[in-house]
């Protein structure tokens, strides 16, 4: 018996058991002709992909088999490239994000060719749309999301993200059994898509279903289904996964049907023990307009924030972008790069690649002299120190309510020195560098929840009390005027 015969003989036994198997054998049953010398199945797309369902369907669970690739065909076979036809964009990204390897080294094995292009082309007119006459098909070639980047190899661990990393290490390794959901919470720029997509790869690279998306592109997709009325198929995509990551999940928030299929989409994956891994920007205890059964689940695993790097991970990561820009920076150069005012990572990778190209430039050794020339010329901020430390914002929102900062940030509980507070809140809020959490310690050491109340409240009242405005105005003319 040739190689080329076996899987076909596979396909010829499950029918006899299989009722699926004698469907699928039956409608195929004219292009399964078994090779002969004559026979030139390698270069035969629509042949060659029957043989190779042969081999897949026994590699495969029957669920998973019938839900992906019933329907679908080999299209062309040509120097390598392989052009499989599928009946929508979600069967054709499920393919490429998690059948890809197995696709190709089931063709490879049966063509003998080493390297195989794969693409995915979604055939028009699905559902039984009106036809025009002619196959309106639109070539769709997937990618691969996962930055090979970002993976826990690359991460720096630090004081600010120890507790989030460990358990995105946990959740990756074991999935479901621990941490579920988890909850990643922090500022922009400070690593929570790295754990992400780090989690993603370590599970995709051991053969499990993981779809990683963001929360505006999870909407859209939920929206243009409802469109086309594909919801079925929608629902096969997000809940046939072993694993769900969701970047900025609170761009759901107060969207209606889209929380309404997610809340759905959640305790489906939860109750089968597939592993659940959101971010956002803040909490769920702070994240306005989002529905309190959803908010109890997002706090039903391990919630963990990402702070701010100290100054120490912020020299762990130098080092490491510079290596791996193959860079020999100094000593002193990098404590200098470390001991600035740094909001996230990206403006301190950013601050080590403006250093760089200065240097390259000007054809210059990188010394503190230079780096310092480099933030102030490239980036075009003066080099004075900044005024709108915490400290100062706390001591100008003092002033201008005629109490002491300690006071602020204390415990005194009267009406006036609390509305400053919630002033105070609401200020470093404004500023955009703070996480919730961090105003939350600077303010006497509240939670986070309670400064987001506190926010929320000073907003509303912003729209009718004028006295509160020209207060709020009087302290931002301040901090701007200093």
């Amino acid at each position: 018996m040739s190689r080329a015969e076996k899987p076909i003989l596979k396909t010829l036994g499950r029918a006899f058991f299989l009722p699926e198997g004698y469907y699928f054998l039956s409608n195929h049953l004219e292009k399964l002709r078994l090779p002969t010398e004559e026979t030139t199945i390698s270069n035969d797309a629509g042949q060659l992909w029957e043989t190779a369902l042969g081999e897949l369907e026994c590699s495969l669970s029957r669920p998973n088999f019938r839900t992906w690739y019933i329907g679908t065909t080999g299209l062309n076979y040509d120097n390598g490239r392989f052009v499989i036809g599928v009946a929508n964009t979600f069967v054709a990204e499920y393919l490429e994000r998690n059948q890809r390897s197995l696709i190709e080294k089931t063709l490879i094995k049966l063509t003998g060719c080493p390297n195989m292009e794969l693409t995915f082309q979604v055939l028009g007119n699905p559902r039984g749309a009106r036809s025009s006459g002619k196959a309106s098909a639109v070539t769709r070639t997937a990618t691969r999301c996962f930055n090979p980047r970002y993976d826990f190899d690359s991460f720096i661990v630090g004081n600010s993200n120890r507790l989030a990393h460990a358990a995105a290490l946990s959740a990756a390794q074991q999935p479901g059994r621990s941490y579920n959901p988890l909850f990643i919470h922090g500022q922009s720029g400070l690593g929570k898509t790295h754990l992400l997509q780090a989690i993603g790869q370590v599970a995709s690279n051991e053969g499990r279903n993981v779809r990683y998306v963001s929360g505006e592109q999870f909407t859209s997709e939920f929206v243009s289904a409802l469109k086309e009325r594909r919801a079925d198929e929608f629902r096969e995509l997000y809940r046939g996964v072993d694993l769900l990551l969701i970047d900025d999940i609170q761009f759901i928030a107060g969207k209606a049907q889209t929380e309404e299929s997610f809340f759905h989409t959640f305790n489906e994956l939860h109750n089968s023990g597939k592993q659940i891994v959101l971010s956002a920007d803040s909490p769920p205890r702070a994240i306005s307009q989002l529905e309190d059964r959803l908010r109890s689940r997002f706090e039903w695993g391990l919630t963990t924030e990402i702070a701010s790097p100290d100054e120490k991970t912020r020299l762990a990561i130098l080092k490491a972008r510079a290596e791996e820009a193959g860079e020999e920076i100094t000593p002193d150069v990098l404590d200098y790069l470390a001991s600035e005012v740094i909001r996230n990572i990206r403006e301190l990778e950013g601050n080590l690649n403006r250093v760089l190209a200065y240097s390259r430039l000007l054809r210059s050794a990188v010394t503190p002299d230079l780096a310092r020339r480099a933030l102030k010329n490239i980036a075009g901020e003066p080099e004075a120190a900044q005024t709108d430390t915490p400290a100062h914002l706390l001591d100008t929102v003092a002033e201008c309510y005629e109490i002491n900062t300690e006071a602020l940030v204390g415990r005194r509980r009267d009406k006036e020195t609390a509305n400053a507070r919630q002033v105070a809140m609401y200020v470093l809020k404004s500023q955009n560098i703070w996480s919730l959490s961090e105003i939350g310690r600077m303010v006497g050491d509240r939670s986070a929840a309670t400064v987001s109340h506190a926010c929320d409240k000073i907003t509303r009242e912003l729209e009718f009390n004028p006295l509160l405005k020209r207060k709020i105005n009087d302290i931002e003319g301040r901090i701007r005027r200093e």
